[in-house]
């Protein structure tokens, strides 16, 4: 199916001849003016992909006062001037009872037949009240020129615009939204953890509803500046009473590591023990996790990369407490793998073991939360940089533009840049 544009003639292709505050069309070829726009507009159009196709109401024929062959010499030569497909007209007045003639959707309905075109994901352009009335009827959506003349609107237009130009460049935008949708917070499933270590910039995303869990590791730690680690937690597990908090083990022998887990494990309910899969020598974890799963400590298995790992885990954890499997898409993506397939396995993979929960770790940027939602994974774990830029989800994109522009431009200045 093909999307399209109907166009009305006089008033929007051409310039209506203006008689006592009312719009004509031009009698003969002298008095037909193209609006100064039309070809550049229809141009953009139809480089969208848009069929043009315009459709007129022309009584006067049927009135006697306008002579078919005048009507079909004015439309021939809007054919050799602009990039039209078809040109439809309706030669009757409203006495006659067709159904071509606007408000009457009869000539924006046979065109479409004609050419397989989605009349949902089409445009009516009009300058009149019967423009937009055939454009609604059609299941177009509608864009009304200018004032209207005064006269009385059944239905609103969808928007309302001052040239042909306007009226192009707003389809434009609305054909891009529908097809390059934009993303909505709200829209979201999956559960936004903030990743970090600095107590102010937790408690700043604790203060957001959309946050439902933190997590930590002792890099982040460190780069931090913490030095006790359980007066750390301990003060942060008193600020965020009420969200799922995860706190890593940083010892490498397991006797050590489960001695760790199990006393991070009774600092609160609201804890999980992140163990790595791995210690340093690249000795399997998998007897110390199926230990304290099975012993009731919620944990968050981490460093996971590949799916053998998951499938491990899984196998382990079955069963047993609440647990998080952390893999590293973000790092997996930085060798040059493309991780939304690997990570689409993994959540299939985690079926078996309804105890389990898949974290999308180490994301680079804002459009991989979007990217793990769509795949149906459970949890995301987002620094502060990267939370900070959900305020962009939905922004426009030309204002975007627009303020990128300014951006370079108040730089440039403010550098004192001559040349």
């Amino acid at each position: 199916m093909r999307r399209a544009v109907f166009l009305d003639r006089d008033g929007v292709l051409n310039r209506a001849v203006i008689r006592d505050g009312k719009p004509y069309p031009p009698r003969n070829l002298d008095e037909l003016v193209l609006v100064d726009d039309a070809r550049s507009a229809l141009d953009r159009l139809k480089e969208k992909g848009f069929v043009l196709v315009c459709v007129s109401n022309q009584p006067d024929v049927g009135r006697g006062t306008l002579s078919r062959a005048e009507v079909d010499a004015i439309n021939e030569n809007l054919a050799r001037a602009l990039p039209l497909d078809a040109i439809e007209i309706c030669d009757h007045d409203d006495a006659a009872g067709c159904d071509c003639r606007k408000p009457k959707p009869g000539m924006i309905l046979s065109a479409a037949e004609r050419f397989r075109i989605d009349l949902s994901q089409s445009f009516m352009v009009g300058d009149r009240w019967r423009d937009i009335e055939a454009g609604r009827r059609a299941g177009c959506r509608t864009i009304l020129i200018g004032d209207g003349y005064g006269e009385p609107f059944p239905s609103d237009p969808a928007a309302k615009v001052d040239s042909l130009t306007a009226a192009a460049s707003w389809i434009m935008q609305q054909d891009e939204a529908h097809r390059f949708p934009m993303p909505n917070l709200q829209d979201l499933k999956i559960a936004i953890f903030a990743d970090g270590a600095e107590k102010a910039g937790m408690l700043e995303m604790y203060a957001k509803p959309y946050i439902k869990g933190f997590t930590t590791n002792p890099t982040l730690m460190n780069k931090a500046g913490i030095r006790d680690y359980e007066a750390f937690a301990r003060d942060i597990l008193a600020a965020i009473p009420d969200r799922p908090i995860s706190f890593e083990v940083f010892a490498d022998e397991f006797v050590e590591m489960e001695r760790q887990a199990r006393k991070i494990a009774a600092w609160g309910p609201n804890v999980s023990v992140k163990i790595p899969i791995t210690n340093t020598r690249r000795e399997s974890a998998l007897d110390l996790i199926r230990r304290l799963a099975q012993d009731g400590i919620a944990l968050n298995v981490t460093a996971i990369f590949t799916l053998d790992q998951v499938k491990d885990v899984v196998d382990a954890v079955k069963g047993g407490a609440p647990t998080y499997v952390s893999v590293f898409a973000g790092r997996i993506a930085d060798t040059g793998l493309d991780p939304v397939p690997l990570m689409a396995e993994a959540v299939r993979r985690l079926a078996p073991a309804p105890n389990t929960e898949l974290i999308w770790a180490s994301p680079r940027e804002l459009l991989n939360i979007f990217q793990a939602d769509a795949i149906g994974c459970h949890v995301i774990t987002v620094t502060n940089d990267i939370l900070k830029k959900l305020s962009n989800v939905g922004k426009d994109l030309s204002d975007y533009s627009l303020e990128t522009v300014k951006m370079f431009y108040n730089d440039g200045k403010a550098a004192g840049f001559t040349l």
